[in-house]
């Protein structure tokens, strides 16, 4: 069946991801800021994670508090607020767009190709969505914390390909292999592609696709045109 459509993955396919040491440091801030001990924090952290990104925060605030009353800790507001903007400025400073995003999505929407965004992320992803200079290029964006499903949960696969309007069939999903999303696109029928690149090793983990997929895989996001030819 003919490729109608390409559904892209944000955090380390259209933009760069943190390294693990990278997000360490965050986290590692963050509980500075609101005096809980880091490694308790951080756990808490990851724990989270599946609210976060289904949207039972509403803000990383309230992930934070959260995290702070459990831990039995009374973090002043104006503590908590410094941590999410911590967070806030590092996924600023280390989401930045590939050198060849924008390229790549002007040419595909060129040939008529659909294109589509699935990220699972918290609060702060719609947030940057809106800063990033090709946002407006993508036709569908779809972020888990308001879908309130995350990858691989084929519903959220089956909500980009409704808006877009084309069949799982009809589609390429580009992603780094992250919450087992080329897996979950490819039981709903889709072609699916991993990003791999030179720096990957470096990059945080739940990654399990990048390690354990057998499928097709690229090195930059211009490689998705071939893929297409």
């Amino acid at each position: 069946m003919t490729c109608r459509a390409v559904i892209f993955d944000l955090f380390g396919t259209l933009v760069e991801n943190f390294t693990a040491a990278q997000y360490a440091e965050m986290l590692a801030g963050m509980a500075d800021a609101v005096g809980v001990p880091r490694e308790a924090f951080a756990r808490l952290w990851s724990d989270t994670a599946f609210a976060r990104n289904v949207g039972e925060f509403a803000t990383a605030e309230e992930n934070i508090a959260y995290i702070c009353h459990t831990l039995g800790v009374a973090a002043p507001n104006e503590h908590i607020r410094a941590a999410a903007e911590l967070r806030w400025q590092a996924i600023r400073t280390i989401a930045q767009p590939r050198a060849d995003a924008a390229g790549t999505l002007a040419q595909l929407k060129a040939r008529g190709i659909r294109l589509g965004l699935i990220s699972d992320c918290g609060a702060e992803g719609p947030r940057l969505w809106a800063e990033l200079p090709f946002a407006g290029l993508i036709d569908v964006p779809i972020f888990s914390c308001v879908a309130g499903v995350k990858k691989p949960d084929p519903r959220i696969y089956r909500l980009a390909c409704t808006t877009l309007g084309v069949e799982p069939a009809e589609c390429l999903y580009v992603g780094d292999g992250g919450s087992h999303e080329l897996t979950g696109a490819s039981r709903l029928g889709m072609r699916a592609v991993l990003l791999r690149v030179p720096w990957d090793h470096l990059l945080m983990d739940g990654r399990p696709d990048a390690c354990e997929w057998r499928g097709a895989v690229i090195s930059t996001l211009h490689e998705v045109l071939a893929l297409l030819a």
